[in-house]
């Protein structure tokens, strides 16, 4: 039964490893099942371990966003990354309001996608802790040094694997209250041969574990110095220097570190010098992935997204910041189940230009490709006979189609895991928060102009407000909900621009980022769950019973 995967593994690597290490063979009179998996084969040599360790991280992007049934699908409607309400795959479930809890009963309505990321990744990084494990061994055995044959592909494969350990564990703790720190250290309990299982360690425990393992990928990529990484590796059109492999390591630890705050106070208590140095020593450019439908590398989630307006339409509850025409405002002091759509007026160039729908529509015609080239349009103003009807408050005239194309290409194209712009935004946010708001304000800038919106100038608190673009009092970007009734806006602060601006940046694309920022800026609706409880499939596998996780969001930033 799959309730039992995870405690049947412990029990697989062990015999693995007790093979390997005896050097037992096979009784020449057994005969071989081919029809079972070839566990022990896949550690039988150095080279056997290295193409399994070629394919982890593939494994685990298509546990993420090979299917739509997954955490990110429930993310986007729980922050008003988009809006339906579907019951599909958990959309309707998690973005109703109010707020429910997320039910961890057996056979629930989202059990599949509430255990899929924790299945692939818990799997893979047991695989990646084990294939470290082995691997040493045969270097140390091996007569020349080398197990692979030179220094610089070993230390590739270990690298690796350290580096898909710490992306495992880094991502279960940015979503699950706790899970099973993995380890290659782990032990062989010898009274009965199997691992000794784990016990569940919170969250905040198994992120120091991810940080520690993305640091020995960097380590040993450094010293060795590591081979460039095949393009196959990480669904890339040519290798990754090894240079451009330490940046995205660096990269991931500084999305890591701030994510797994689960309220403002948290978030705020994170290391954000360590923060900065990472994120300004990381990607220079946009991590993407080639998704192709030949290759195994699935564009399963952007694909379903831009099935129909159902899936996947926006809502003003963020967006609505960029009006400048008051129209928001009106859409806020409606009652929410009364609120109707109304025309976007922005000077932000990613969104439809125009004075009417009809003249925003012109723009695109009845496209469903994607972005035209050469476009920073994020958005389109969808044509009228495409309209669902919906949820008042998620009912709007407009889609995000960046990742359409990969759609209408059949499953296949680029698609952006980790944008240049959301590591930006990392050392923004930490430049902003320890009082350096000069570089933090010019990595703003590089967004916001790029969007035809004013420059901010010179700063001296983070609250200052951004500029108009004009002399218009309403003419600024954005325009945020204000207390005591959150019914006005007025001008963001310089840390409401760095949010739009990741925001835009990051929609619909990454994995699951607007929930995880939304939850540490405090901006989630009231009662929104801040975490996921380990899966009862992976409870009932080790005799326990389920829960479900009690903290939840209180009345944030925006009121909502």
């Amino acid at each position: 039964m799959r309730d039992r995967t995870n405690v049947r593994l412990w029990s697989a690597w062990a015999l693995v490893f007790a093979a390997l290490l005896s050097g037992c063979r096979d009784n020449p009179l057994s005969i071989n099942n081919t029809q079972q998996p070839n566990v022990a084969g896949v550690f039988s040599s150095p080279g056997n371990v290295e193409t399994a360790v070629s394919k982890l991280f593939e494994q685990m992007y298509n546990g993420q966003l090979g299917a739509a049934d997954d955490i990110m699908t429930q993310t986007i409607t729980m922050s008003f990354e988009s809006a339906s309400q579907l019951g599909n795959f958990g959309m309707g479930t998690r973005g109703s309001i109010p707020r429910s809890p997320i039910d961890n009963s057996i056979g629930n309505n989202v059990a599949a996608g509430n255990f899929r990321d924790f299945d692939f990744l818990s799997r893979n990084a047991r695989l990646a802790a084990t294939a470290i494990s082995v691997f040493n061994g045969f270097i140390a055995a091996a007569s020349s040094g080398s197990a692979l044959g030179t220094v610089a592909r070993d230390a590739r494969a270990r690298s690796f694997a350290y580096f898909n350990l710490g992306y495992a564990l880094g991502n279960v703790a940015l979503m699950y209250d706790s899970a099973a720190i993995i380890s290659p250290q782990d032990a062989v309990d010898p009274a009965t041969g199997n691992f000794a299982i784990p016990v569940f360690s919170p969250s905040n425990l198994v992120m120091d574990a991810a940080l520690k393992s993305l640091d020995s990928a960097i380590a040993i990529a450094t010293a060795g110095p590591a081979s460039s990484i095949p393009a196959d590796w990480l669904a890339q059109t040519a290798d990754v220097t090894n240079a451009n492999y330490i940046k995205l390591l660096r990269s991931y630890k500084a999305k890591f570190r701030a994510g797994l705050g689960r309220t403002p106070t948290d978030r705020a208590a994170e290391d954000w010098n360590a923060i900065i140095a990472d994120a300004t020593n990381g990607i220079t450019s946009d991590f993407v992935i080639q998704v192709n439908a030949v290759t195994g590398w699935s564009g399963a989630v952007a694909s379903q997204l831009a099935t129909a307006t159902t899936w996947s339409q926006m809502t003003p509850f963020i967006f609505g910041m960029g009006d400048t025409t008051g129209a928001y405002t009106t859409w806020l002091q409606q009652a929410l189940t009364a609120r109707t759509p109304f025309l976007m007026r922005t000077p932000d160039k990613r969104f439809p230009s125009g004075a009417t729908r009809a003249l925003q529509q012109a723009q695109f015609g009845n496209s469903r490709a994607g972005t035209p080239a050469g476009s920073i349009l994020y958005f389109r103003a969808r044509p009228t006979g495409e309209d669902s009807p919906a949820d008042p408050w998620g009912t709007w005239f407009y889609d995000n189609w960046r990742s359409w194309a990969i759609r209408a290409a059949g499953g296949n194209g680029p698609y952006v895991l980790f944008a240049i712009a959301e590591n930006d935004m990392l050392a923004a946010e930490g430049y902003l928060r320890t009082g350096n708001f000069a570089p933090g304000v010019t990595l703003i800038n590089k967004y916001r102009t790029r969007a035809g919106l004013p420059a901010i100038g010179a700063v001296v608190a983070i609250t200052d407000p951004v500029p108009n673009s004009s002399l218009t009092a309403n003419d600024c970007v954005p325009r945020v909900p204000q207390p005591p009734n959150y019914n006005t806006t007025a001008c963001g602060s310089v840390f409401e621009a760095m949010k739009w601006e990741k925001r835009l940046e990051t929609n619909l694309i990454g994995y699951a980022q607007w929930y995880v920022d939304s939850r540490g800026w405090g901006d989630l609706v009231t009662g929104t769950p801040l975490e996921w409880p380990v899966p009862y499939q992976e409870l009932f596998a080790r005799g326990k019973a389920s829960y479900t996780t009690s903290a939840r969001s209180v009345t944030g930033t925006y009121g909502f």
